[in-house]
């Protein structure tokens, strides 16, 4: 795909209504809303307020009662429910593997059923586990009970983008996973949406999430009424009401952090690095020349793996092992709270990487320091203004 080339559609929900036989209310009460080709639109409201209801309507795994949705222009409801749902990805919590498929015939599902060659099914899945950052060779003979939850979900997005569909959706997908390993997620989804641009509708009730991935947030009420439908930085700075500020919580201005990423500060290029397969005497000699006390360690791709202090080096065997591994990296995807836990995590500066993993340079606390400031001072001038 060409370089700012959108591959995602606009969909569009027109009075869409849900009624469940034997119920009063519907569980969606006349929702329209225009979701934007090629952008992140985040549905966000509490538990039971129709939000999963709204989404899943969009590929008909729930049918609505009435109401239009177009997809690229297309009636979603002409269309065969089972092409409909092969023509959009659809990614949820704990991943929803096949557990007796391996992960590479989980990832090929989808391809297999619109009847591509053998090859061509073998191709796209190496292209996809590379994409999501698992290397083929380790991990696609693997069952889905071998893989970390982190790793799941990765395959259950690789899953969901095999057939290259221009909508995916995505149903709490980053829910069942620790902090870290969340954080994580969130910022591959963002590095993937950077090359693929599809349309995507991201459902969570967690809105620290929404405002990191949103190009839009939905703020929903009961029976998916649409409290606010804005940019992260409208909702921020102007809650539409009181229950969307209760969403927005306290501390509105340090949320402010989750809408700057590491991408739009400096980046230090300071850090010794060394490849992993170099002698460990090598390396010491560099830092005493360099007078520096650490050393990054990169692997074969470049990619970070571990801090090594000067004094570690002197009884290692290899940089494979010397050391301590990195606990917390941030990629050029992540916002700058992101960063501040992170260094707070490591204690001190914290390996950046770019759209494959590779090292990129590190951040410092002193550049979220100065970002945080900078915010601050903006903040009191819009204000005395």
């Amino acid at each position: 795909m060409a370089e700012n080339e959108v591959s995602g559609v606009e969909i569009e929900l027109e009075n869409v209504t849900k009624r469940y036989p034997g119920t009063r209310e519907p569980a969606v009460d006349d929702f329209s809303m225009v979701v934007p080709a090629g952008k992140i639109v985040v549905f966000v409201g509490p538990s039971g307020c129709g939000k999963t209801t709204t989404m899943r309507m969009i590929n008909r795994l729930i049918e609505p009662t009435s109401g239009k949705i177009t997809i690229g222009g297309e009636d979603a409801l002409s269309i065969d429910a089972d092409d409909l749902r092969r023509r959009v990805g659809y990614a949820i919590q704990q991943a929803g593997l096949f557990p007796h498929f391996t992960v590479s015939q989980n990832i090929a599902v989808v391809p297999g059923l619109l009847g591509w060659d053998k090859k061509r099914i073998n191709d796209r899945v190496e292209e996809m586990m590379d994409l999501v950052g698992l290397d083929p060779a380790d991990f696609r003979d693997r069952f889905p009970r071998q893989l970390s939850g982190g790793q799941q979900q990765r395959v259950g997005v690789a899953r969901a983008l095999a057939a290259d569909p221009p909508v995916l959706l995505m149903d709490e997908p980053f829910g069942a996973v620790d902090p870290i390993t969340r954080g994580n997620l969130q910022d591959e989804l963002l590095r993937l949406q950077t090359e693929l641009k599809k349309t995507i509708v991201f459902v969570t009730h967690d809105f620290d999430e929404a405002v990191k991935l949103g190009d839009k947030i939905a703020v929903l009420g009961d029976k998916s009424t649409i409290l606010q439908y804005d940019t992260p930085e409208s909702i921020l700075a102007n809650p539409a009401d009181d229950t969307v500020a209760g969403f927005v919580g306290a501390g509105a201005s340090l949320k402010q952090l989750t809408l700057l990423r590491v991408r739009d500060v400096e980046l230090q290029q300071e850090a010794l690095t060394a490849e992993i397969g170099e002698s460990p005497a090598d390396v010491r000699e560099k830092l005493v020349q360099r007078n520096k006390h650490f050393v990054l360690v990169l692997d074969q791709r470049r990619r970070p793996v571990r801090w090594v202090h000067l004094r570690q080096l002197s009884t290692a065997s290899s940089l494979a092992t010397a050391g301590k591994p990195l606990r917390d990296i941030v990629t050029l995807q992540s916002t700058l709270q992101d960063a501040l836990e992170a260094m707070l995590a490591e204690g001190g500066a914290v390996p950046v990487t770019g759209a494959r993993g590779e090292y990129a340079g590190t951040i410092e606390l002193d550049t979220v320091i100065a970002t945080i400031q900078k915010l601050r001072e903006d903040h009191n001038g819009d204000v005395a203004e």
